[in-house]
């Protein structure tokens, strides 16, 4: 039976798949404000209008664009005006959520693994590299199922 922490790894996963080609968009150096205005040939002025600041406002708006400081409700409106959708959300750089927490999880049991080996060698009771290789997987193995709040530590 799947757990509901996987049930919910798994949905978040399918949430995300369409921002995985996200990736792919380069960003305009002038950002998405300014190029789509000056694509349509429109001025600051008009774009001001639209949205009821001036000129200096539209300005300004574009360059904390550019500068990552602008506001989700200020694109938002922007595109609105614009009649455009604004969208946002988060890619994962691996495959998955679920690759990452596994990732993760395996990283944190070889480490846990290995320094218990190490006092364990200290005492001259080591283990093969086949235990610690088994140890390591069923460790990762439990880490990844429980999504341990101790994984992110």
């Amino acid at each position: 039976m799947r757990s509901k922490k996987k049930l919910l790894v798994d949905q978040l996963d399918r949430k995300l798949v369409p921002f995985k080609k996200a990736l792919k968009i380069e960003i305009p150096r002038k950002g998405w404000i300014n190029t789509i205005r000056t694509t349509l040939n429109m001025t600051q002025q008009q774009l001001g209008d639209k949205l009821r600041i001036s000129k200096q406002a539209v300005s300004d708006m574009e360059e904390r664009e550019t500068q990552g400081s602008i506001s989700l409700k200020t694109m938002k409106e922007v595109g609105e005006k614009l009649n455009l959708q604004f969208v946002y959300g988060f890619a994962p750089i691996e495959d998955s959520i679920d690759k990452m927490i596994e990732k993760k999880a395996i990283d944190t049991a070889r480490h846990i693994v290995m320094r218990t080996s190490h006092n364990m060698k200290l005492e001259d009771q080591g283990n093969s590299n086949e235990q610690l290789i088994k140890a390591i997987e069923d460790l990762a193995n439990e880490i990844k199922n429980e999504i341990r709040k101790s994984l992110w530590d």
